[in-house]
């Protein structure tokens, strides 16, 4: 596959995107302090990575295959490390990064939303379309290991 100059740019910006988000979710594993925590920003870190260096084998003209994994965040299942009365200096800081990390991922998935049509291979769009619904899923295990922890 052959990419357009412009193609090529999205890619490059989106792929920027992705490497913020593997070292932001690196520093944010070393700074939790709940151990649940630390396993999930590791967890959506690898799945960052995979983003980035699939956007990677793009810009070298191959699709990689999606397989649309939509489970991630529908069977997360966060155990309780903070009660909804705990107000401990380490709840503070799960909390904050936790909620700057749905932050970041809301706005990554848009970026793949606005993206999407910028390109016209079909199979191109489908996988752009699956990395923003792998986006969406870390969101979603993030929000609900903030519910569980009586954080949000």
């Amino acid at each position: 596959m052959v990419l357009e100059q412009k193609e090529m740019d999205v890619i490059k910006e989106l792929q920027i995107q992705e490497k913020s988000c593997v070292e932001k979710y690196r520093r944010y594993k070393e700074q939790a302090c709940d151990m649940e925590l630390k396993n999930l920003f590791e967890k959506i870190e690898k799945l960052e990575q995979k983003h980035y260096d699939t956007l990677g084998k793009v810009l070298e003209g191959e699709v990689p295959e999606c397989n649309c994994n939509d489970d991630d965040g529908k069977d997360y299942e966060p155990p309780v490390t903070y009660t909804q009365a705990d107000n401990s200096e380490d709840k503070k800081t799960d909390c904050f990064l936790v909620t700057d990390c749905i932050g970041t991922e809301k706005m990554v998935s848009s970026e793949y939303n606005s993206k999407v049509f910028r390109f016209a291979n079909a199979a191109l769009r489908k996988l752009m379309a699956d990395i923003q619904i792998e986006e969406q899923n870390h969101a979603e295990m993030l929000y609900k290991y903030k519910t569980a922890n009586g954080m949000a």
